[in-house]
């Protein structure tokens, strides 16, 4: 009985604790064929660059391990909290590594001042709860900045890939562009994908011709029984003429 009351009690933590710990940035979860509760990696939005696909992955990937790398009666915590243990030093290591890991690696997508102020904002909100001692550290674990800017950067992402796929529909039918000028500078579709697309232009191979032996690979006429051992003796110049016209040279090989 007691087993039971424990394990009812445990599951009503676990669900209220969803109610305020943001998605897991790295894993989606379903329910399968069976109703066994699987997970799996998140889908990158269609429609970005190789470029911006790469930062969400990162970003993604290192929010998870901050943030929910570890779970423990259904609270699940990462590095951060861990590190926010310890006192002092461990609130500078958390904004720390809040920014550098996250922030400024999802800055490289070329955002808008107003979601980088957004993220910003969450890690100062994570910051200013982990100066209160012991509450402080779970509500720094349940409120999870990372993810959060994690999420953010994800939604915008995928509004970005969703006006560049508009955008070549609109240019496939012949249409004018469907989307402000307003909102295409602050969404910036397409961006990052000029970068990959122009490249240097292809060398052009220069083919150097060997006055030496021919290469096996090149077809050569064998010599034929009387061609057998003759070599150039003597090479005379023919003279040129007295009106110093430019005229072919006349060369006269003498054989054995």
């Amino acid at each position: 009985m007691t087993s039971y009351l424990e394990k009812a009690g445990r599951k009503l933590f676990e669900k209220n604790l969803e109610q305020y710990q943001p998605e897991d940035p790295l894993y989606e979860f379903y329910t399968d064929k069976r109703g066994k509760q699987r997970r799996r990696k998140r889908a990158i939005p269609p429609g970005l660059s190789a470029r911006d696909a790469n930062i969400l992955k990162s970003v993604q990937r290192r929010a998870h391990y901050l943030d929910k790398g570890f779970s423990i009666c259904g609270l699940r915590f990462g590095w951060t909290f861990i590190i926010g243990i310890i006192p002092g030093a461990g609130d500078v290591a958390d904004v720390t590594l809040n920014y550098f890991l996250v922030v400024r690696k999802a800055r490289q997508a070329e955002l808008p001042a107003w979601l980088v102020r957004r993220m910003l904002l969450n890690n100062a909100i994570s910051a200013l709860s982990g100066l209160v001692p012991v509450a402080g550290d779970i509500v720094l674990a349940v409120f999870k900045a990372n993810s959060r800017n994690a999420a953010l950067l994800e939604e915008f992402l995928r509004i970005r890939g969703a006006e560049f796929l508009k955008l070549q529909a609109d240019e496939a039918q012949g249409k004018g562009q469907s989307v402000p000028k307003k909102d295409s500078q602050q969404i910036k579709p397409g961006a990052g994908m000029s970068n990959n697309a122009a490249g240097p232009p292809p060398q052009q191979k220069t083919k150097f011709v060997s006055w030496g032996r021919p290469s096996r690979k090149e077809n050569v006429r064998p010599p034929t029984p009387g061609e057998m051992g003759r070599f150039v003796e003597d090479v005379e110049l023919g003279a040129t003429a007295p009106s110093g016209e430019a005229n072919s040279s006349a060369i006269t090989v003498q054989r054995r």
